[in-house]
């Protein structure tokens, strides 16, 4: 049974250098070097919530707040249980 699972994201975008800054509520903060501009910090994003799950990007979708620095995406394939304990490793 495939799941997807969704993951809260709080996005930094012009920041210094691109990583997964840890938790953020209930779900993770990313600081990400492209400017907010015509959806660079939203793809880049997504390239380093891939490399972080590795996960193929292909499989991870932003579904809510694509001009808001809060974001939801969905992670085609990965089940819920799965992200919660990658989550985990950032405490």
């Amino acid at each position: 049974m495939n799941e997807d699972a969704i993951l809260q994201v709080k996005v930094v975008p012009g920041a210094s250098r691109d990583e997964v800054a840890g938790l953020y509520g209930d779900g993770i903060k990313l600081r990400v070097s492209t400017p907010a501009q015509k959806g660079m910090a939203n793809q880049r994003a997504c390239e380093i919530l891939a490399q972080w799950l590795q996960w193929p990007q292909s499989q991870i979708e932003l579904i809510s707040g694509a001009t808001q620095p809060r974001k939801r995406f969905r992670i085609a394939g990965l089940s819920q249980t799965m992200l919660q304990a990658k989550m985990q490793s950032l405490q």
